[in-house]
């Protein structure tokens, strides 16, 4: 076969077309590279398997998250909270193809597996970046604002993969504030000149990291 240098894309959409066809257990990965118009060796150099064209697009973002997160962040609840909106804003881009994906994946168990897992890679990415971000904090809060994160992210997309209406990035914003707000980590900061005095008063819920960096902040 010739080689041809087409994008992982290519390969991803055609790989869906045909689970959604004929099914995922009864597509090989030679008919998806004879569809993407690649080679066997190169739908292997790109992906390790039928599971990891399915979660391509995951895999890319996580890497992208990470880098994100790494750039480092004033506010680090807030920043979990913007790559938790990148992620929905990647699928939003292309519900169609979201969806599609999203059928197969409810159609075969080990796919429902993997996307468990997946699912959870983001949580504990999130859970590890504000452990390294806030130091000190109470573990319980780390762990519990990125699952909080990511169940309101997962609700939010089902809708979205769920229904054929549009659900704009805004409608996770929207949820994610509420989320901080709950959560005593939410947006409340007021302009203050340089000779300021500051007297504090902070939510009974707000996590204790979160009170140490809102006061060093205001009294650098």
């Amino acid at each position: 076969m010739h080689e041809s240098a087409e994008p992982r894309s290519v390969v991803v959409a055609a790989a869906l077309e045909l689970f959604q066809a004929q099914g995922y257990d009864q597509t090989s990965v030679e008919q998806i590279a004879r569809a993407a118009g690649v080679s066997r060796s190169t739908f292997f150099r790109q992906f390790g398997g039928k599971e990891d064209v399915v979660f391509a697009d995951h895999e890319v973002l996580l890497t992208e998250l990470r880098g994100f997160l790494a750039e480092g962040h004033d506010d680090p609840w807030a920043a979990v909270c913007e790559a938790s909106e990148r992620v929905y804003a990647h699928f939003a881009h292309d519900p169609e193809m979201a969806r599609q994906r999203y059928q197969i994946v409810r159609q075969v168990p080990a796919l429902r597996e993997r996307e468990i897992i997946t699912v959870f890679r983001y949580e504990r990415l999130f859970d590890e970046y504000l452990r390294s971000a806030l130091p000190g904090i109470d573990p319980l809060d780390a762990v519990g604002f990125a699952a909080l994160v990511t169940a309101v992210h997962n609700h939010v997309l089902r809708r979205l993969l769920r229904e054929t209406k549009k659900v704009p990035v805004s409608t996770l914003q929207t949820a994610l504030v509420d989320v901080r707000r709950r959560y005593g980590v939410g947006t409340d900061a007021v302009d203050s000149a340089s000779d300021d005095v500051v007297v504090a008063v902070f939510p009974r819920s707000m996590p204790v990291a979160e009170i140490t960096r809102r006061l060093g902040a205001e009294l650098r």
